[in-house]
C-alpha cells in the first residue's frame, strides 16, 4: 500500500519534474519468419510484427490515463535482421527494414529498433549484408533504427567491421544529407550490446529473450535535479544516499507500468531500464544535475566524479526497486537530446574528449555527438574503436551515436527536431588515425575476459 505522502511525491515528480515513462518496448521474436524467399520472409516479419504489436499503442496510453503517469513513447524491438534475413537468398536486406517500418507506421510506434548485427568475433554473409544494406535502408525509411555490435570483453574488438562502420556512417549522412545527415541518428555501434534494451536506436529483442517481452525504460533527470538541490551542502556521502532513494521511488513506479502493460498484452515482463535520459525540454537534463552537485559548469574538472556518483547511486537505487533491472542502466549523456549538455558544449566547457573521459563511468558513450561533415571514414572509425576499447576494458557497455553533418563545420548548429533535439557541431581531432584503421584484424580480448 502506498502512503498519501508517497501518493503525494509521485504527483509532484510527474507535474513539476518532468518524471515519465520514456519508453514501453515490445520486444518480438522473429526467429520462426526466417524463409528462403525473400518476399515470403518479410510478409512474415509484417505480419507477427502487426499481430503481436496491435494494441500496444492503445494499451499504453489507457495505463497513461488511468494512473496519470506519461508514457512518451511505445516502441518495438525485433530479433537482429542480420540473423532472420540469413535464410533469404537476396543481395541486400532493404526489403526486410521497409517491412520493417511499414508494421511500425501500422501498429503507430515511433521506432523500431532491430535492423542489427552482432559481428564482435567475425561476420558471416548475412551480417555483411546488412552493414552493406544499413545507409539506404535508414534512408529510405522513418521508423527503422539499427544497430551493430562490434566488441565484448569476451572477444575483443572487430577492427573489420568498426572500419567498414566508418564508412557505412559517412554514406548515411550523404543519403540523409537533405535532413543533415539524419540517418546516423538511427544508427548505434555497440560494445558489450545488452539484448533488452528499451532504448532507440540501441534496442533489438535478443536471441535469448522470450517470445514477446515488454522492457521498460525510465527517466527522471528532474526529479534527481530537484533532490539534490534540496540536500542543500550535505557531504557527497550523503548526497548518494539520496540520488539513492529517489532512484528507487522512480523505478518502482517503472516496475508498475511495465508489469501491468505486460499483464494487460499477455506477454512477459521483462526488466526495467534505469537509465536517467534527458530530453530537449529545459529541467530535464543530465548535465544540470552535476551542476546541482557543486560544478560551475558539465564539463569543468570533477565532472566525471560527479557522473561516476550519480551513475552509481541511480543504480543502486534501482536495484533496491526491482529484481529485474537490465538494459544500459545508468545515466546518458546525449548532447543533442540534453539542454545542460548543448549549453556547455557552447560555453567551451565540454569537447569530444571529455566526453569521452566521462562514458568510462556511465552507461552509454558518445551519444548523439554532431560533427563536421568532411571528417575521414577513418576517424570516425577510430572513434568508436576508442569507445569499444573503453568498454571491453572496463566489461561495460559502451556505445557511438555520431552524426557527420554534410555541409556543417564546427561550432554551427544542426536541428534534428522532437527528442532527437539540436546540437552544436563539435570539433574533431585532425590528425589521421588512416593506417591504424586500415591495418584491420582483430584486437584480442583482455586478459581478464577469462573468466570460466
Amino acid at each position: 500500500m502506498l502512503s498519501l505522502q508517497e501518493i503525494m511525491e509521485t504527483l509532484t515528480m510527474i507535474q513539476e519534474e518532468k518524471l515519465d515513462i520514456r519508453t514501453i518496448t515490445l520486444g518480438i521474436s522473429l526467429r520462426d519468419c526466417c524463409h528462403p524467399d525473400p518476399a515470403v520472409a518479410q510478409a512474415q516479419i509484417y505480419e507477427k510484427i502487426t499481430s503481436k504489436a496491435r494494441d500496444l499503442v492503445q494499451v499504453g496510453a489507457k495505463i497513461e490515463a488511468e494512473y496519470g503517469i506519461p508514457i512518451v513513447n511505445k516502441r518495438i524491438a525485433v530479433t537482429p535482421m542480420a540473423v532472420v534475413a540469413e535464410a533469404s537468398k537476396t543481395g541486400d536486406y532493404i526489403g526486410f527494414a521497409q517491412a520493417m517500418d511499414r508494421a511500425a507506421a501500422q501498429v503507430g510506434v515511433d521506432f523500431i529498433g532491430g535492423f542489427s548485427a552482432l559481428v564482435e568475433k567475425g561476420m558471416t554473409g548475412g551480417d555483411k549484408l546488412l552493414l552493406d544494406s544499413i545507409p539506404a535502408a535508414l534512408a529510405s525509411t522513418d521508423r527503422v533504427c539499427s544497430s551493430v555490435n562490434v566488441a565484448t570483453t569476451r572477444a575483443g574488438i572487430n577492427m573489420e567491421a568498426v572500419g567498414q562502420l566508418g564508412e557505412v556512417i559517412t554514406k548515411t549522412a550523404r543519403l540523409t544529407a537533405d535532413r543533415d545527415g539524419i540517418g546516423c541518428a538511427k544508427l548505434a555501434i555497440f560494445a558489450n550490446v545488452p539484448g533488452d534494451n528499451p532504448f532507440m536506436a540501441g534496442a533489438f529483442h535478443g536471441i535469448n529473450e522470450a517470445e514477446a517481452v515488454i522492457n521498460v525504460g525510465v527517466s527522471g533527470p528532474g526529479v534527481v535535479k530537484r533532490a539534490v538541490a534540496r540536500a542543500g551542502d550535505v557531504d557527497l556521502g550523503e548526497l548518494a544516499e539520496i540520488i539513492k532513494k529517489t532512484a528507487f521511488k522512480i523505478t518502482r513506479m517503472g516496475e508498475l507500468v511495465g508489469r501491468e502493460a505486460a499483464r494487460r498484452l499477455g506477454v512477459s515482463f521483462g526488466i526495467v531500464d534505469l537509465s536517467l535520459a534527458p530530453t530537449p525540454s529545459v529541467g530535464d537534463s543530465v548535465a544540470e544535475v552535476l551542476e546541482a552537485m557543486g560544478l560551475e559548469c558539465c564539463g569543468t574538472h570533477g565532472t566525471t566524479a560527479a557522473l561516476a556518483l550519480l551513475n552509481d547511486a541511480v543504480k543502486k537505487g534501482g536495484a533496491m526497486a526491482s529484481s529485474a533491472v537490465g538494459g544500459l542502466s545508468g545515466a546518458f549523456i546525449p548532447v543533442s537530446e540534453d539542454t545542460g549538455m548543448i549549453r556547455a558544449v557552447q560555453e567551451g566547457a565540454l569537447n569530444l574528449e571529455k566526453l569521452e573521459a566521462m562514458t568510462c563511468v556511465c552507461s552509454v558513450g558518445l551519444d548523439m555527438i554532431a560533427i563536421p561533415g568532411d571528417t575521414r571514414p577513418e576517424t570516425i572509425a577510430a572513434i568508436i574503436a576508442d569507445e569499444a576499447a573503453i568498454g571491453v576494458c572496463n566489461n561495460k557497455t559502451t556505445g557511438v551515436r555520431i552524426i557527420p553533418v554534410p555541409g556543417k563545420v564546427t561550432g554551427e548548429m544542426v536541428e534534428f527536431g522532437g527528442l532527437l533535439g539540436r546540437a552544436p557541431v563539435m570539433a574533431v581531432n585532425n590528425f589521421s588515425s588512416t593506417k591504424f584503421i586500415r591495418r584491420g584484424g582483430r584486437i584480442p580480448a583482455p586478459i581478464h575476459s577469462l573468466r570460466n
